[in-house]
Parts: structure tokens; sequence; C-alpha cells
């Protein structure tokens, strides 16, 4: 690999053909301020909030969009870079509310941590300002469009990750906005509610509903867990004030799904305070089930045990275990299990992937998945027999659309005409007596994104 040596701020350094500015800065460990900017995006460039000063350059280059080239000289601080970054945040402070003291996003915000640094009080560029009805009409996302500084991260991410395409710029210079086609509302739109566009944005324009009102950054614990949903095992942070759960958020660190969430992950939480959910155990006592302590309990399951297994052998144990819980956890069972004397231990994901599984197992010796999530988006191709992966496993889902922006050929076998098929070379072939099946399987589809609201 070719490598380029430059200078930056009267430090050399070598780095690989092709890096940007910002990515060399960011190894001197130079921190350069960004806006539209996200490594796993595509170089946007618009914000320039990034400029730096390039000796022998015309003009101020944007960091996040500019190769190294050989022998360059950049300046990230000099006197003309900090009165431009200044002059930027003061033109979109010209047209952005002054409400941090009641912003949800106080603490967290980048306009208002960049204005800090560069002591921004206010703005000279007086003129018309944007009046947007806030939008709360959805059950997760409460949109606040006079915030948008137009960054246009939530754009790339709905495009190029979760690829619902649901949001784009409308409208042409001043009133250039972000929106669904003809401003529908997010329901109305391809939207799935994944959230990450809420994850990814600088500014207070996009709020999680239910966090509202519950708590600031500072005052929030952030837990970090595994979404207890399906069998990808995405790590997630929790947002804990009060022991109360108060909202959920993707780990970007989490080589699973590096920042990549869904709905279910994102918003899909509430039935942990649900007073429906059992908090204690229960015994049943002449026909009716009562709460009793843990001890208790445990105690008198180990009783049961020993009755039954002296009265008619282990065999007569069995346990059912959870496709919801760890692996390590399964383990553990398992081992309680053997150790009582019998080997009458299910697990309900055995039902639902027996076929699966005994179809890996006959072909390639093993039940078990034989690649990883990584190798997934740099596949050649990509065969989907009977799995509606962007609903049941959409963070797959989502490594599945980005092998298909590598290059991937995608080829579907189904009985429904389920969401990867739109994209696939091969789409399933349905045909007219097929119509009342591809009705339901769409009407599952967009159920599907919207009955998580049952779940708070």
């Amino acid at each position: 690999m070719s490598t380029v040596k430059l200078t930056i701020d009267g430090q050399e350094i070598e780095v690989a053909s092709g890096t940007t500015i910002l990515e060399a800065t960011q190894e001197l460990g130079i921190e350069i301020p960004t806006f539209c900017h996200d490594p796993e995006l595509s170089v946007h460039g618009a914000c320039r909030i990034c400029v730096v000063e390039v000796e022998k350059a015309r003009t101020l280059v944007a960091a996040c969009a500019a190769p190294v080239a050989p022998g360059m000289v950049v300046h990230t601080s000099s006197e003309r870079v900090l009165k431009a970054r200044r002059t930027n945040l003061k033109l979109i402070l010209a047209n952005h509310p002054l409400d941090c003291m009641i912003c949800e996003k106080m603490g967290e915000c980048k306009l208002q941590e960049y204005c800090y640094l560069y002591g921004i009080e206010g703005t000279d560029y007086a003129g018309e300002k944007h009046d947007y009805p806030l939008d709360q009409s959805n059950p997760f996302i409460i949109r606040d469009l006079n915030k948008c500084i137009l960054c246009g991260k939530c754009v790339r991410k709905c495009h190029e990750v979760n690829g619902a395409g649901a949001i784009d710029y409308t409208e042409r210079g001043f009133n250039s906005k972000i929106a669904p086609a003809f401003d529908d509302p997010l329901e109305n739109s391809s939207c799935v509610f994944c959230g990450m566009c809420i994850d990814v944005c600088p500014v207070g324009a996009l709020i999680p509903k239910e966090s509202v009102r519950k708590g600031r950054p500072w005052e929030v614990q952030k837990v970090k867990t595994i979404c207890p949903y399906c069998g990808i095992g995405c790590g997630i942070e929790l947002q804990v004030k009060d022991d109360k759960i108060i909202g959920s958020r993707p780990n970007f660190k989490n080589p699973v799904n590096k920042g990549q969430i869904c709905v279910k992950g994102h918003f899909g939480l509430g039935f942990v305070e649900s007073k429906e959910r059992l908090s204690r155990p229960l015994i049943k006592r002449k026909g009716v089930f009562v709460e009793a302590e843990w001890d208790e309990a445990l105690d008198y399951v180990a009783e049961r045990f020993k009755e039954v297994k002296a009265q008619s052998g282990a065999e007569a144990l069995a346990g059912l275990s959870s496709a919801r819980v760890t692996n390590e956890e399964n383990y553990i069972f398992q081992k309680l299990l053997r150790m009582l004397g019998t080997n009458s231990i299910d697990n309900c994901a055995r039902l639902c992937h027996a076929p699966t599984a005994a179809g890996l197992a006959t072909v390639f010796g093993s039940g078990a998945m034989t690649n990883s999530i990584e190798e997934i988006e740099n596949a050649d191709a990509l065969l989907v027999i009977g799995s509606n992966i962007t609903e049941t496993h959409p963070v797959i889902g989502y490594r599945v659309r980005k092998a298909k922006d590598n290059g991937a050929k995608i080829i579907v076998v189904d009985s429904c005409f389920i969401g990867l098929a739109a994209i696939a070379e091969v789409p399933p072939h349905i045909d007219n007596l097929a119509l009342s099946g591809l009705g339901r399987c769409a009407a599952g589809n967009l159920q599907g994104r919207r009955s998580i609201q049952g779940l708070h």
C-alpha cells in the first residue's frame, strides 16, 4: 500500500494514500469540529465546519472530504480557519432557536458545544427564521425542523445503512428541509422507525419521544447490555435514571451491530416497566398462584425436583429454556438439568430453526452458522430462502443491503414478496394465484414496523 507524507500543525505524519485530512488529524490526536461527517457514511462535505488551511491552496478545504497529498502542509487552527468556523456558526444560529435551556439535546448538542468552544454568544446576521410546526404525530420521534442544520446525516443513514430511504432533502435554498416524499408524515412513508436518525443527529431536531422531560444527559446512567429480542445480539446502552429505563441507544463500539439498531431494540423496551410484568415468583397454592419470596420459591422448586426424581426417576424431569437469554445462561441451565440426571432439555429456538439446522448439518456438517456477520457484506452472492431478514433480523438486513451496495447478487426464494425482493437480481416469482398471500405478507411487514407500539 502506498503512503503519503504530510505536515499537520508542524507535525510530520505518514498515512495511507486516500486518507482524508480529517482522518490524518485524528491519528495525531488533533480534534477538528464536524457536523455532517460520520465514518460509516459516505463523504458529504456540506457543513464546512471542518475547514482547514492548506498552504498554496486558493481556499479553505473541508478536511472530511479532501484527501492528503505528498508534501501537503495543513493548519487546523490558524486565524483564517478560526474566523471561518466562527462565521459558519453565526450563520447557523441566524436560523436556529436559542431555547437551549429547555432543549432535550442540551449537554449533547454539537452546535452548543462548538459555540462554547469558539466563544459564539449570538449571531450578527438578522433575517427571516423558519417557523415549522413541531411534528409529534408518530409514536417514537419528535421532529423539530426549526433546529435542523441540514447536515444530512439522517438522510444518509436512512438510505445507506437502513435502506428505507424514507427521508431526503426537499425544496430549495432557504426553504430546504429534510422530509419524507410530498412532506407526508413519517408513518405514511417507508420509515421503519429504527431511530438511527436520532442517534446521528448533532442537534435537537430529532428527539426520542419516550425520553422527553425524563432526565438530562448528565443525570442519566448509561448501562451497556444486549438487546433481548432476536438472536443477533446487538449491543445497546440503556438510559437509566432512578433505576428506571427512560430510553435505549445503540452501542457504537459493539462489534456485532457497530451502532446499528432496529425499532425493537430502540423503542421496544417499555415492557420492562409494564405493570403486567412479573416481578416476584409465584407459587400455586390451592389452585391459585400467590406471590412468594425468592428463597421460598427456590426451596420449593428444589424440593419438588427431589420428590419427582425419587418417585419417578430423573428422566421424569425436563427443562424448557428461553432463546432470549444469553448463551452462558443457557449453558448453566443445561448443566443444572444434566446434573439432576436428565437429558430432556429443549428451547423454543430449536422448534422454529429445526429445518435450517438440519439442512446446515447435512450440507456443512454443523447446524450452526458457518460465517461471521462481518462476512455478509463482503459476499459475492447471497441466496435468501424463506427468511424475511429485514423483518426478523433487521440489523442483518442492513448488512445484506450493504453487500448489495458492494456489488453482491441477491437471490430471493420465498412465497412472499419480502423487503429484500425489491433489491434482488432474482426476486421470488409471485403469480396471480399468490396475490392473496402477497397481500398477507405486505400487511405483515407493515404491521411489523408498528406493532412495537403495543409493547409500551
